[in-house]
């Protein structure tokens, strides 16, 4: 007699990752229950520890935002998707866990070069930079794009896509390696915030015109500089609030330069919008992904009950890319 499946993960108890068990949730009509192999580490997860993020209403207390694995299960209403089928997976929690139920349509096939490491990497990542750089900020063939965190999971998918696209991408990081990574990755150029005035070195890399898009996830004293890096009619989307969600603000440059200034969260938005995402991703970055292009970034792997370890690693910033769980 086989011995029952049960759901084994880390659920949140006093702001630590506690070890739980559970019956396996069973997909309606438009899920599939995946069996996790390996998930990605986010900082919404760390923030959710902290209680400061609450899983949004319906979603699993487990965190963990992305996920791959294969398809045990479906609903009722899935034709696209079947058993056995290898997918990675964007989520609005339970990832860190060994089955995990996601929306249909924001399951993608795996590349074939990636592996199921590789491939926990992509959707958080993927899903916000093309959401918000190609979509909101409408980055174009040949402006420049400015990353705050270049080397970070968000900031090396950034690189990535803006160069795939014929877009100029200038990145701000912390450490002289982690410059470097993101000029090999293919950054036009590289400032080390510690070292330099990134508002200085923009308009001296830029010939002080400034640059079209700013993507950025410190926030706080950031944002006022940000404007003084900015060229006519740019755009800058706040993703993140790294260093706080106050600021000051001279509204005079957003007139003169006719600045678009916008922002958002991924994790709220409705079924749909994400569904709408993975179809553009599908059709213009899978082909790259699948010919090896681009990649995800992947720093470090440790097991799904060392948790804590990468969550230790995301707090300290020491890494380049992403932290994945292997489950």
């Amino acid at each position: 007699m086989k011995p029952k499946q049960i759901l084994r993960g880390l659920e949140i108890e006093d702001h630590t990752l506690k070890l739980t068990e559970r019956d396996i949730p069973k997909p309606s009509a438009d899920q599939v229950l995946i069996r996790v192999l390996a998930a990605g580490v986010n900082r919404p997860d760390l923030m959710q520890c902290k209680g400061l993020y609450p899983p949004p209403e319906g979603a699993s207390d487990i965190p963990g935002l992305e996920v791959a694995g294969v398809v045990v299960a479906t609903g009722s209403a899935v034709m696209h998707l079947g058993i056995g089928q290898a997918v990675c997976a964007l989520v609005t929690g339970g990832g860190y866990a060994n089955y995990c139920l996601a929306h249909s349509g924001h399951c993608l096939p795996i590349p074939k070069p990636l592996t199921f490491i590789e491939a926990a990497g992509i959707p958080e990542a993927f899903f916000t930079v093309w959401s918000n750089v190609f979509d909101r900020a409408a980055l174009k063939p040949h402006e420049t794009l400015l990353v705050h965190g270049g080397s970070s999971g968000i900031g090396t998918t950034a690189i990535q896509l803006a160069h795939a696209f014929h877009s100029e991408v200038i990145v701000t990081a912390g450490s002289a390696d982690k410059c470097q990574f993101c000029l090999d990755l293919g950054a036009k150029a590289a400032i080390n915030y510690k070292d330099q005035d990134f508002v200085e070195e923009i308009k001296r890399l830029t010939e002080n015109k400034g640059v079209d898009v700013i993507l950025d996830i410190i926030g706080g004293d950031y944002f006022p500089r940000n404007l003084q890096c900015m060229n006519h009619d740019a755009r800058l989307v706040q993703i993140a609030l790294q260093q706080g969600t106050k600021t000051s603000l001279n509204l005079l440059p957003l007139m003169l330069k006719r600045l678009t200034l916008t922002g958002s969260t991924l994790r709220p938005r409705d079924d749909h919008f994400k569904t709408l995402i993975a179809q553009k991703l599908l059709k213009q970055v899978w082909p790259l992904l699948t010919t090896g292009q681009i990649k995800p970034i992947i720093h470090a792997v440790f097991p799904l009950n060392e948790a804590h370890k990468a969550h230790q690693l995301m707090e300290s910033s020491q890494h380049i890319g992403k932290i994945i769980l292997k489950v």
